[in-house]
């Protein structure tokens, strides 16, 4: 199991997650930005990923559900602000309901992949407008969930 760096600043209002990957690069950067993958891994078990929208391109969005084994789905939205190709995005996330309107307001995600000896490392830094909205996150499971999920991503991603 490769290690999960998580380091909280709450004067920052930030969390900074980076998790290693036994993959190449271009394996890990499609997992975090095509649809067809994402909806395989993009939400802790026993939930699933399901995206309606995704233009994966600066102004461009993901509008996707995780929804629960009942059947229960809760809506996000993703605004992609910045991309470099191969090596970071940024993005706007915040809750949303069914009909793509916002909960204001989310976070700033900033996503960077580097890849060394065919292990590839992705750092998250996600920046918070408010302390309560980030403590909000963690009531919500925020560690255990982002936890699952990144080591579905590795299951798939070795699979």
């Amino acid at each position: 199991m490769k290690s999960l760096d998580f380091i909280v600043d709450k004067t920052a209002k930030t969390v900074f997650v980076e998790r290693e990957f036994t993959a190449e690069l271009p394996l890990v950067w499609d997992a975090f930005t095509k649809q067809e993958i994402l909806d395989q891994w993009w939400a802790p078990k026993p939930f699933t990923s399901k995206t309606k929208i995704m233009d994966f391109k600066v102004g461009g969005r993901r509008f996707y559900a995780m929804v629960s084994p009942e059947g229960q789905e809760h809506w996000s939205i993703q605004k992609y602000t910045s991309i470099s190709p191969k090596t970071n995005f940024k993005m706007t996330s915040a809750f949303a309901d069914k009909d793509e309107n916002p909960q204001l307001p989310g976070s700033d995600w900033d996503l960077t992949f580097t890849e060394q000896n065919g292990t590839t490392k992705v750092g998250i830094l996600i920046k918070n407008e408010s302390l309560a909205r980030m403590e909000k996150m963690f009531e919500m499971g925020f560690r255990e969930g982002i936890t699952v999920t990144l080591n579905s991503l590795e299951e798939l991603l070795t699979a």
